[in-house]
């Protein structure tokens, strides 16, 4: 079976699965495992990706005025690699490839006969099901029950453990210029970690928000994890926050307790690794207690001024 994976999710759920082998192409955007880079990129965006997350965004909101994806295909590419299997997603027109722009070139532009999955995780529960229809359609149902039964096995562990604990109030970031919260599957992980979830709502997309939102909640916590940036470059970033008049009032800065996270590693990927992000939520919510050897790789405290 040759199989296209047009999101980094979905090119972890077939390589969790051991399919590796049958990848054919994957997104520009797919580095894990970091094996998976040398299949042939299929997509790409439609936009400057460099610059500030204001800049970022005023991009893609320009685009999607005029167009159903920010990202294009590689029709001819993917024509030549023939698979009989694209995995896609219809969640997020700014996470990957749309499901509209995937039928174009598919159905109508190149006439493939491959068959489409689209995976559309919106909460915990639905990442979970979309595995095992990957696993089903690629034909190792049994790998996929297994890979669902260890995850929700190991971020069950921590979530029996950390009933026992005091929840902070905690608020998740997922852009930063303009500010929003986390929402569709993060809410459940917070929890999961022992957190009280303060912005975002479970199977709903990411809200905006307001500083005066932000002012008025006072969360303890703080947990930065922009969509689609490492550790380095949501540091890059920060000064949109931290330099902002309102900054210092907040108690989660007052008291230090303000995390970087990699959110383009763990929480803005709906797969397996959301086990790790769990994980990552348990070790800065209860460091007493969780200790999973993440710090300094996928999250660091901000160090205060």
């Amino acid at each position: 079976m040759r199989i296209a994976s047009l999101l980094p999710s979905s090119t972890e759920i077939v390589c969790a699965l051991g399919l590796e082998a049958d990848l054919v192409a994957r997104s520009h955007e797919c580095d894990f495992p970091s094996t998976v880079t040398k299949l042939p990129p299929i997509t790409a965006p439609k936009f400057n990706p460099d610059g500030r997350s204001y800049e970022v965004d005023q991009r893609v909101k320009a685009i999607l005025q005029e167009a159903t994806s920010v990202y294009k295909i590689d029709a001819e590419r993917l024509k030549s690699l023939q698979p009989d299997v694209l995995v896609t997603q219809t969640q997020c027109e700014v996470c990957a490839v749309s499901f509209a722009e995937v039928q174009r070139v598919v159905c109508d532009y190149l006439d493939l006969p491959a068959e489409i999955i689209a995976l559309e995780p919106n909460r915990l529960s639905d990442v979970l099901d979309d595995i095992q229809r990957v696993a089903q359609t690629l034909h190792v149902p049994e790998r996929g029950v297994s890979l669902v039964e260890e995850m929700l096995a190991r971020m069950g562990a921590i979530a029996n453990q950390s009933r026992q604990l005091t929840p902070p109030r905690v608020a998740t970031i997922e852009w930063i210029e303009p500010l929003m919260a986390a929402g569709n599957w993060m809410p459940e992980l917070v929890t999961m970690a022992g957190g009280m979830n303060i912005f975002g709502k479970t199977g709903e997309h990411s809200p905006w928000l307001t500083w005066d939102e932000l002012i008025l909640a006072d969360p303890d916590m703080i947990v930065i994890l922009p969509c689609g940036y490492d550790m380095t470059t949501a540091h890059r970033e920060l000064p949109a926050l931290t330099l902002h008049p309102r900054w210092d009032k907040l108690k989660a800065v007052q008291n230090g307790h303000i995390y970087i996270t990699d959110g383009n590693q763990y929480f803005n990927r709906p797969g397996p690794r959301l086990v790790e992000s769990v994980e990552i939520l348990a070790e800065i919510l209860h460091p007493e207690v969780f200790h999973f050897g993440h710090e300094g790789t996928g999250w660091e405290r901000l160090a205060s001024e």
